[in-house]
């Protein structure tokens, strides 16, 4: 089985609770920093952040990416995913290239429309209105991502002022600086449904998928989301991309090695799939989380379709829970589930 990238998710969580270990914004962002500088040394492939508004979470990524490449020198560093409804495409464009060259190229930007918000159209108080027939905005997201893979990908559109402040670098029309060559290939949609993976394919990204779907048919999580990818990678080879993509799942896995995992996560092992829904998207189906000893979590992970099919793993960690326990969540991962799955 070829290797598979490992990386984690983080949502950034932080409250005063007396129990978490990130009380405030500084703390969740410089621990954010310690715990990727500390996983690259243990062999992590990717640190990934969750992008939410109006929420003590985080919510500005690019300052916290742009941190991190400058502390590290091989793990990824990216998103998953930023809601594009909130974006202007040209400044995210501006900020993606800066912090791509500062980590010498290693961003792996996810984007999409966008979960379920902490306020009703939040989006709207940052100055964006969809049309009167797309009142989620998800269409919107799409326009916004479109006209962001142009202008990273060189597009010149801007007519030059004859008498510029500064000298112009080419004569013509001028595009967004800066520009970080191999930056196109490293950006991901955050698909939910098989419709918009198999746009994600045609349009030539990568894909995400979490552990939250649109229920499209009666069979487990992980199977409806193989069938995701399926349908991707098929996409894909019909729209006659020269490159392999890539594809992510996140999953929630804490394997039990002492009696502190057991008191954080013993309760998790015998979580199930559950079925909800989502306002403006229908019914969804939501994976189950993974707890249990290395040989247990050996077994039922091998039966996990969607992770064989991924070629990248995203586990998603209690960022309140602090670095240190956060490391040994990661570490016992690496060292007693992955090797025994082919991983490593």
């Amino acid at each position: 089985m070829p290797r598979k990238s490992i990386g984690y998710l983080s949502f950034g969580h932080w409250s005063n609770s007396p129990y978490s270990k990130a009380r405030t914004a500084s703390d969740s962002l410089l621990q954010a920093i310690d715990l990727a500088v500390a996983a690259e040394e243990i062999g992590v492939d990717g640190a990934y952040f969750r992008v939410h508004h109006y929420a003590r979470q985080h919510a500005s990524p690019f300052p916290l990416l742009a941190a991190i490449g400058a502390r590290t020198s091989s793990i990824e560093i990216g998103t998953g995913v930023i809601d594009f409804r909130y974006e202007n495409p040209m400044y995210a464009a501006e900020e993606a290239g800066a912090a791509d060259l500062i980590s010498g190229g290693r961003l792996q930007l996810g984007i999409s429309r966008g979960s379920p918000e902490q306020v009703i159209d939040g989006f709207h108080h940052f100055g964006y209105q969809p049309g009167e027939d797309d009142p989620s905005g998800g269409h919107m997201a799409r326009q916004n991502f479109e006209v962001f893979l142009k202008v990273i990908d060189g597009d010149r559109f801007a007519q030059p002022n004859p008498h510029p402040m500064f000298p112009n670098p080419h004569p013509g029309l001028l595009g967004l600086e800066p520009q970080s060559p191999g930056l196109r290939d490293r950006i991901w949609w955050g698909a939910a449904s098989d419709a918009t993976a198999r746009w994600a394919a045609e349009i030539g990204v990568n894909l995400q998928s979490s552990t939250l779907k649109v229920h499209e048919s009666n069979e487990p999580f992980h199977v409806q989301q193989r069938r995701q990818i399926e349908a991707y990678r098929e996409a894909w080879k019909a729209a006659g991309h020269q490159r392999e993509p890539r594809v992510s799942v996140s999953r929630s896995i804490f394997a039990l090695v002492d009696e502190q995992d057991w008191a954080y996560f013993g309760r998790d092992r015998t979580s199930e799939d559950q079925i909800g829904s989502i306002p403006d998207t229908g019914k969804a189906i939501f994976g189950k989380s993974y707890a249990g000893s290395p040989d247990q979590l050996v077994e039922e992970l091998a039966e996990d379709e969607a992770i064989q099919a991924a070629d990248t793993l995203l586990l998603t960690i209690p960022s309140q829970l602090g670095v240190d326990y956060n490391l040994h969540a990661l570490e016992s991962i690496l060292k007693y589930v992955a090797p025994e799955l082919g991983w490593r």
